[in-house]
């Protein structure tokens, strides 16, 4: 039983044969490629495979729970080979072989959907190496059984070497795909689908593996002669095999190439011998003797034995992430005292329950076992041990209840289980989920339960705080001067608008109302802070596992930058702040000069921004005249071509640590717009000015005009400032700065908007007021000038027409030209008719008063 991490093989029935780089993948020319070292042992019933199974899956969960960097992303693979021997026809031992390979795949991680595009850490890129590897050998073998002749890729992955017999050979291949029936996963359930539609037409040619257990001895044996005369000699060839995909060109190899190849060959030469010796070591063994063997050293435990032992005595299992590995841990809680902690090396001490990870004390607890009671106290030698019971810190001795969750140290969740007590309590034990959430909102964040907002974000705080206590203590034991801190961010303030896809091109954005869970990290030596969304820290969080693994094997961590996960590149570009530029003034063609509050991710305002908006014509002509004011938007602007200028003047009062300083901003679904970098300001002058237009306004973009916003980011580049005095610790420095464990802003403040709403609201129907009053005052000064020039020109009757044109007149140009009119309006003043009718009958006139 092995698990692929990161290309690299792990022995799961022999965890302690852990080796720097994993197990090495080997090929030989009878056996296929196979893992150098791998535990292989002999069983008797399915019972016994149960056990191992269950053995390799504890290890596993032993591993994932010490910190170790193996997760539900590793590829799990369980191999039972069959051996059937009989005496044949010819009164010969036969031997007929059978290999089931029982493969767990991890989930594709999809950059675009976990959000860790751009990073240049990508930890999920070897896992996908193994799956797009298997994906091309199954596409190679489906096109090989099509008549193409086509190079198969086993080699380009460690899962496609282990898995080439059962792909390509002379195999039966089942595959059974998880998806998901959520219309935002349709793109990877198309995938897998197709994924597992080109498995069913691979075509293999079915042999039976029967053969002479001398002749499988004696190939061996001709095998092993053939290298040893090759190592005496001296004439290693430059590849061991003509396989079909090894099609490496040697020729190109430079002198120092080709030795270090030779070196390797020689190496792989070595290890296939010992393999074959070992091989036909094997099959010269009886099965007794094979079983004899398997059940040497360390005895697998009884797994009914275990559960009837559990039925009556108090005790204590693990909770984990994943549900497969929950429940795995046992510690039987037998009378006496229990002694929980790390192995201390100065002392030799053992603890009875062996713990290790993050924040373990060679004495960290102490559980007291009298009668039908379980007692957990703290050790008076680890006063700073973590210990929390129910989501509170243990203070003193307190006697435990079934079904109480215990966390010890930063990652090791229990729950204490008392049979006896069983029976009176009805209520379920939690979900590692809920024994989370309990963590959680005894450390500050109390959310709602209502809504569907509320229950995303108590699930992603459920999976994100307990890897920031994990990847703190990380970095105070390896001294990386890093803190991290959850944060909770409205989505408006982060200017997150519509899906994630890419809005619509008829569709206008929406600004979503859920707040989202992120990740503040700081440099503390530097003072630097950078803001990582749930998926990059979550992506990171993996790479600091590895890189504590390492530290805990004594290896150098010294790592360059570009593999660091606690590092982020000198030129990244973080948002200092941003605002809602409301376009409500341009529905109505009226200009705006606005000075507004630049704020961060938790609302506190850490500048000024000096921005105009100018209504003007679809050659960029800004329209200062009054008259271009719009008092109806959905009778005026409705199917009409609308332009505007959006003019960025600059920005003040911006924190100093920032240089290279820009704003973006997004208009509608259109590209978005930057204005120049300006280096080394506290107060930059951008004088950037953007044309906007649309051809013929409809009902959506009048609607997003009117009560929508184009969110405006101020970027810039941090510059370090090195501590001065006395070098401190991470630890050190935490504890000075008194920063808060894991926690900046919770869900009782989260920051509020950028812009009050309702005081734009206020501000802007003001001014409407203040256009439409000073629009009026002018239509009743042009109409007071009708009425002289009609007086003066004797005339009691002015058209309508000529009323109408003033009234709806869209430049003074068109009132002076009807005024003009009026003194030649016919018969208008001689008390007669127009077109001789008399006066009383007259319908098109308009009668001044």
């Amino acid at each position: 039983m092995l698990e692929i991490y990161n290309e690299q093989v792990r022995d799961l029935l022999n965890p302690a044969s852990k080796r720097k780089g994993g197990l090495k993948v080997r090929q030989h020319p009878k056996l296929g490629f196979y893992a150098d070292g791998l535990k292989t042992v002999a069983v008797n019933s399915y019972q016994d495979i149960e056990n191992r199974m269950e053995e390799g899956t504890k290890n596993r969960t032993v591993a994932a729970t010490n910190m170790n960097a193996t997760s539900s992303r590793a590829h799990t693979i369980v191999g039972i080979k069959f051996t059937q021997k009989y005496q044949n026809a010819a009164g010969q031992e036969t031997a007929k072989s059978s290999v089931i390979n029982l493969v767990d795949l991890a989930g594709s991680e999809r950059a675009e959907s976990t959000g860790a595009t751009g990073d240049r850490l990508k930890e999920g890129a070897a896992i996908n190496q193994s799956l797009s590897s298997l994906g091309n050998v199954i596409a190679a073998l489906v096109d090989k059984a099509n008549g193409k002749q086509v190079r198969v890729p086993y080699r380009d992955s460690t899962l496609t070497k282990l898995l080439k017999n059962a792909l390509g050979g002379n195999s039966k291949t089942i595959m059974i795909a998880a998806i998901s029936p959520a219309d935002i996963n349709y793109d990877e359930t198309l995938s897998t689908l197709r994924y597992a539609d080109r498995a069913k037409q691979i075509k293999t040619k079915v042999a039976v593996n029967e053969d002479p257990t001398e002749k499988l001895i004696r190939e061996l044996q001709e095998e092993n002669e053939k290298l040893k005369k090759l190592l005496e000699s001296g004439g290693i060839p430059e590849k061991l095999d003509d396989d079909d995909d090894d099609e490496e060109d040697v020729k190109s190899l430079s002198k120092d190439e080709r030795e270090r190849i030779r070196k390797e060959l020689e190496e792989e030469m070595q290890a296939r011998i010992l393999a074959s010796e070992q091989e036909m070591e094997e099959m010269k063994k009886t099965w007794e003797e094979k079983m004899q063997q398997s059940h040497t050293g360390p005895t697998v435990p009884d797994a009914g034995a275990a559960r009837k032992e559990k039925e009556s005595t108090p005790h204590l299992y693990n909770l984990n992430i994943d549900p497969q590995l929950t429940g795995m841990i046992v510690h039987l809680l037998k009378p006496g005292q229990h002694l929980v902690g790390s192995s201390n090396e100065e002392s030799g001490e053992t603890p009875s329950i062996l713990l290790k990870g993050l924040n373990i004390q060679p004495q960290h607890a102490a559980f007291i076992v009298e009668g039908d009671k379980v007692f957990l106290d703290r050790c008076q030698s680890s006063p700073d041990a973590k210990i929390i019971v129910n989501g509170q810190p243990l203070t003193e001795k307190d006697e435990l209840e079934h079904n109480d969750r215990i966390m010890f140290g930063a990652n090791h969740l229990y729950i204490f289980a008392h049979p006896k007590q069983a029976g009176s309590q009805k209520q379920p034990a939690m979900t590692y989920e809920e024994a989370q959430a309990e963590i959680n909102q005894n450390s500050g964040f109390v959310l709602g339960k209502g809504s569907l907002d509320d229950l995303i974000l108590n699930d992603d705080l459920v999976e994100v705080m307990p890897a920031i206590e994990q990847a703190n203590d990380m970095s105070e034991e390896m001294d990386k001067k890093v803190k991290f801190e959850v944060v909770i961010v409205p989505a408006k303030v982060l200017g997150i608008v519509g899906s994630k896809t890419e809005p619509s091109k008829r569709k206008p954005p929406e600004v979503q109302s859920t707040a989202r869970v992120m990740v503040k990290m700081r440099n503390v030596d530097l003072g630097l802070e950078y803001l990582w969304t749930k998926a990059k820290f979550m992506n990171r969080k993996y790479l600091m596992d590895e890189m504590y693994e390492s530290f805990s094997d004594g290896e150098d961590i010294n790592w360059p930058d570009e593999r660091d996960p606690f590092t982020e590149p000198p030129d990244h570009e973080e948002m200092i702040g941003g605002l809602h530029l409301y376009l409500q003034s341009i529905g109505y063609k009226i200009e705006a000069k606005e000075q507004l509050d630049l704020t961060d991710i938790k609302g506190i305002e850490v500048g000024k921004l000096n921005v105009e908006l100018w209504p003007c014509t679809q050659t960029g002509k800004v329209l200062r005249d009054e008259d271009a004011f719009v008092d109806d938007p959905e009778t005026d602007l409705k199917g009409q071509p609308l332009a505007f200028k959006v003019k960025i003047l600059n920005a003040r009062g911006l924190p100093d640590r920032f240089t290279d300083i820009y704003c973006k901003f997004r208009v509608y679904t259109m590209e978005p717009f930057q204005t120049q970098t300006i280096k080394k300001a506290i107060n930059p002058d951008f004088k950037f000015e953007q044309l906007v237009s649309f051809n013929a306004i409809d009902s959506q973009e009048l609607d997003y005009l009117l009560n929508g916003s184009a969110y405006v980011q101020l970027f810039g580049k941090q510059v370090p400032k090195k501590r001065e005095g006395k070098k401190l610790t991470t630890k050190q420095i935490v504890k000075k700065s008194g920063m808060l464990k894991g926690k900046d802003i919770g869900a009782e403040n989260m920051p509020k908007a950028t812009v009050d709403e309702g005081k734009v609201g206020y501000q802007f129907q003001i001014l409407t007021l203040k256009k439409r009053l000073e629009r009026l005052e002018k239509k009743m000064a042009q109409m007071n000038k009708v009425v002289e020039v009609a007086e003066k020109s004797s005339k009691m009757r002015v058209k309508t027409e000529t009323i109408k044109t003033v009234l709806h007149a869209k430049n003074p140009d068109a009132v002076e030209k009807a005024i003009k009119t009026i003194p030649k309006d016919k018969g208008a003043g001689d008390n007669e008719g127009v077109n001789g009718q008399p006066p009383s009958q007259e319908s098109k006139a308009c009668v001044l008063l």
